[in-house]
């Protein structure tokens, strides 16, 4: 048991070392793409020095199969050229046995970064993008999926319209039990639409059934109100703007996907996108077991046998190549090619069968 810390302390350390090394790189880097995106729009190196901060935690927690595998790499060459593995193998300790610290260690790390720092990288991704649409648009987002349904936010320097509908097509162009409350520059209210269905066009709302107010005019709306069977509305929405104020699913903790994919299947949207981020989230521990296992199984051999540098190459193409198949897959789980659970589980356990064939052949064969 005392051995069994002891590789898994060295493995913990060397995951900082890697970490840190990681960071001094991408710091830099960000800052100076996020100058060369925002400098039209004014950001200063104060404002890029933020930016990259924030965008920190995201890039680490993404790259993290990487550091894992770069660190296991490192701690087995490290006990290869110290002598400590031949003696831990002449101790009549298997290859797996002498793997299973690390792979432990990083299962726990993976369970550890998905109740922690997962939910500290959807606050830091959050003001992010609240950041960065506040420097490109003035404002944060335009669309929010509550238990209510669905509501929308337009307008200009006249005025405001807030929206709510109960429910909404897929890419949200189309409301269903759609309001419509209009406010000026003032914020009081001017005017209130209710629609049993409104439509996203060129510049303008395309509503059905709708009955119109006129609460600022009006000393009786209820009065003056008119009904239309077919009316339209002016909008400064486009289709980009509700696309992108969902977000990405990563600006969301994992504790509240679910409830937050409840909501928008009740409010008619697709949560296809945020299930399957949620079980790759949940399968990311077993994807850095997966990383531990492929880097032990080709740098567990002696340095003195040669070749280190092929077997080195060969765990890191090997490992990129895991990585980008569950990428492919959860592309295609996003898609609805490949089932949820499928797309997301997979390419770990596969992972995990591949590499430990790959020590028993290579190790213990």
């Amino acid at each position: 048991m005392t051995l069994q810390y002891y590789i898994a302390r060295r493995f913990l350390w060397l995951v900082l070392i890697v970490s840190l090394v990681f960071t001094g790189l991408l710091v830099p880097i960000d800052l100076m793409e996020q100058l060369r995106r925002l400098s039209d729009d004014g950001a200063g190196i104060g404002d890029g020095l933020r930016l990259a901060a924030l965008n920190l935690p995201a890039a680490l927690y993404q790259i993290l199969p990487l550091i894992v595998i770069l660190s296991t790499l490192a701690l087995f060459l490290s006990l290869s050229r110290s002598s400590e593995l031949v003696v831990i193998r002449a101790a009549g300790r298997s290859a797996l046995r002498a793997a299973a610290a690390p792979a432990a260690t990083a299962l726990l790390l993976g369970t550890a970064a998905l109740a922690i720092v997962n939910p500290i990288v959807a606050a830091t991704q959050t003001a992010y993008e609240r950041e960065i649409a506040g420097f490109r648009t003035g404002i944060s987002s335009v669309l929010s999926v509550s238990e209510e349904g669905v509501w929308l936010r337009q307008g200009d320097g006249a005025g405001q319209t807030v929206i709510r509908a109960g429910r909404a097509s897929l890419d949200g162009t189309v409301l269903f039990e759609a309001t419509f409350i209009a406010f000026d520059a003032e914020g009081s209210p001017v005017e209130r639409i209710d629609a049993e269905r409104a439509a996203l066009s060129d510049g303008e709302w395309l509503l059905r059934n709708a009955k119109t107010w006129p609460l600022g005019t009006s000393d009786n709306p209820e009065r003056d109100a008119r009904v239309e069977l077919q009316a339209t509305t002016p909008s400064s929405l486009t289709r980009a703007q509700i696309r992108d104020s969902f977000g990405v699913p990563s600006s969301i903790p994992i504790f509240q996907l679910p409830g937050f994919i409840a909501q928008l299947d009740a409010a008619g949207f697709s949560g296809l996108t945020h299930r399957v981020w949620l079980q790759t989230e949940l399968a990311n521990p077993l994807m850095l077991t997966a990383m531990v296992l492929i880097g032990a199984a080709f740098s567990m051999r002696q340095v003195r046998a040669g070749r280190t540098g092929v077997m080195v190459l060969s765990a890191l193409l090997l490992g990129f190549g895991i990585f980008f198949l569950r990428n492919f897959a959860q592309v295609l789980g996003e898609n609805g090619q490949l089932p949820v659970m499928l797309a997301a589980w997979a390419p770990p356990v596969a992972a995990i069968l591949l590499s430990v064939g790959i020590i028993l052949f290579l190790e213990d064969g």
